[in-house]
């Protein structure tokens, strides 16, 4: 092979090792960033997220980054995706969410329209 077609087999394979590591979920968004069960008062700015029961694990996602992707729709709003992706800081829990995280209404709006509101995605750490 030559060493073009190489670095595009690498990349390919890479892509897909990529994607094998992300876990599926679904998120919403929320507003209000402060007071935030992990920082208190402490503001983290607005590419932050709550962490659902599932990753809360009694605050242990706290401060932890992730990366997330919209996959699809969770109700009729057709093609919500933006094509995108966002990584955010874990500052919060959101107690009983439908969601795996609540982003940051500014985190959601890059990745879906915000109009959909709750969205399929995938995410890892």
């Amino acid at each position: 092979m030559e060493k073009p077609t190489l670095i595009i087999v690498f990349g390919m394979i890479a892509s897909l090792v990529s994607i094998a590591s992300a876990t599926a979920g679904i998120a919403t968004f929320y507003t209000n960033y402060v007071p935030s069960a992990c920082y208190g008062q402490q503001g983290m700015g607005n590419m932050v997220a709550a962490a659902g029961d599932t990753l809360w694990n009694n605050g242990a996602v706290c401060g932890k980054f992730f990366t997330v992707k919209c996959t699809g729709p969770r109700n009729p709003v057709p093609h919500p995706c933006t094509g995108k992706s966002v990584t955010v800081k874990m500052v919060d829990h959101c107690p009983n969410c439908p969601s795996t995280i609540d982003l940051s209404k500014e985190a959601f709006t890059q990745i879906a329209d915000p109009v959909a509101g709750i969205i399929n995605i995938d995410y890892q750490q």
